[in-house]
């Protein structure tokens, strides 16, 4: 490659870059999402960290007792305390909201009395608790004990799949990879079309033409707008990083680390494998109304990849792990959930660097030939049969 060609793709590189840094919109639209990613962040550490306490109103001979194994089974960020009062006088500082609630206990039946709602947890935790306290009472009567009533019925759970189910905290980061790579992807993507098709429709692309070959134009173009892309999400790596270190809760999801750095190849990967395609997109169009036809596919399946990675499960959720473009949520959702072997995120980046470059190649036939054909929209091979 001459030192010219060199040149001339850098400066269209660096021209999209300065464009894009300019952009007020582009901006604030950063600074915003990465104030709201330390915020989430902020508020999920506060909200771990944050100490709940009942207090309760106890009458009866093991009431009190019952309070405490319920204190013992809610955990260290709850506390459950209790004050031995008279049955009367209990539902009297239930009234005047002295107490969360009153536990009861009249030697045959208990009771808990509330004013109008009770914490569902602490409901629970009671319940149990009464359960338990009772069952030892009764024991000691028939002079046994908790232990040989409960003997043979401890139950053992084995897990066919691998993989741990962390439910709730493992769909929200399947559901932040899948937005952060749909938006990106359909921001950025569009940013390339309308910049084809703008220059397109100023003939501009007509004089670079003769200072610079077309395809450099081409590549200049898509680089700078993937090499934007990637910062940004890298930025939003690092508010997230930088946040979580602050706070001091990296523990709590270092498990998902390493989903997270995939997702962040897969995205590179993946957008970069996307963006000659929206390039052609823009060439192909002769005006706004015809880009919006030419993209129904390419963002049908962005929404299908989204999708992907948010639901699927199984065979189905193996299979988007593969396929180009969908690889890059559905991949990242299976480490996630520790489901894919180790060289299968390895496999599935050459699987879709090789479709990036054959959309590349493919892509740059069909751009030289669109690009100066103004005046009409064109299909891709209706592009391809039109001479160079």
């Amino acid at each position: 490659m001459s030192t010219r060609t060199q040149a001339a793709w850098r400066t269209v590189l660096t021209r999209e870059i300065a464009v894009k840094v300019r952009d007020k919109t582009f901006v604030i639209s950063t600074l915003s999402t990465m104030v709201i990613i330390a915020a989430m962040i902020a508020f999920n550490a506060f909200m771990a960290d944050r100490t709940t306490e009942h207090d309760l109103a106890t009458s009866g001979p093991l009431a009190a007792e019952a309070v405490e194994q319920a204190d013992a089974a809610m955990g260290d960020k709850t506390t459950v305390t209790g004050r031995e009062v008279q049955p009367v006088e209990a539902e009297d500082l239930v009234r005047d909201e002295e107490v969360d609630a009153a536990l009861i206990h009249d030697g045959d039946s208990w009771s808990l009395v509330a004013d109008t709602e009770i914490d569902s947890d602490l409901e629970t935790a009671i319940e149990q608790a009464v359960s338990q306290v009772t069952v030892a009472d009764n024991a000691e009567d028939h002079g046994t004990t908790v232990e040989q009533l409960n003997k043979g019925s401890a139950l053992e759970t084995t897990f066919l799949s691998v993989g741990e189910d962390r439910g709730l905290a493992t769909y929200l980061l399947r559901f932040a990879f899948a937005f952060l790579f749909y938006m990106a992807a359909l921001i950025f993507g569009m940013a390339i079309a309308n910049s084809v098709l703008e220059e397109k429709q100023n003939r501009v692309v007509e004089i670079l033409a003769t200072a610079i070959p077309i395809r450099e134009l081409l590549y200049g173009k898509v680089l700078g707008n993937c090499l934007v892309a990637f910062a940004q999400i890298g930025l939003y790596a690092a508010v997230g990083l930088l946040t979580a270190n602050i706070l001091d809760v990296t523990g709590e999801f270092g498990w998902a680390l390493s989903a997270s750095g995939w997702f962040i190849a897969f995205f590179v990967v993946g957008f970069g494998a996307q963006a000659s395609i929206w390039a052609v997109l823009g060439s192909l169009a002769s005006r706004s109304e015809d880009l919006q036809s030419n993209t129904t596919v390419i963002t049908t399946v962005l929404v299908v990849a989204m999708f992907a990675g948010l639901f699927a499960q199984g065979p189905w959720l193996v299979v988007a792990s593969y396929v180009p473009i969908l690889s890059s949520i559905a991949m990242p959702a299976r480490v996630l959930q520790e489901q894919a072997m180790i060289w299968e995120p390895f496999a599935a980046l050459v699987v879709c660097l090789v479709f990036g470059w054959l959309m590349l190649r493919l892509g740059e036939k069909v751009y030289q030939r669109a690009v100066f054909q103004g005046g009409r929209a064109l299909t891709w091979r209706q592009a391809l049969k039109l001479e160079d």
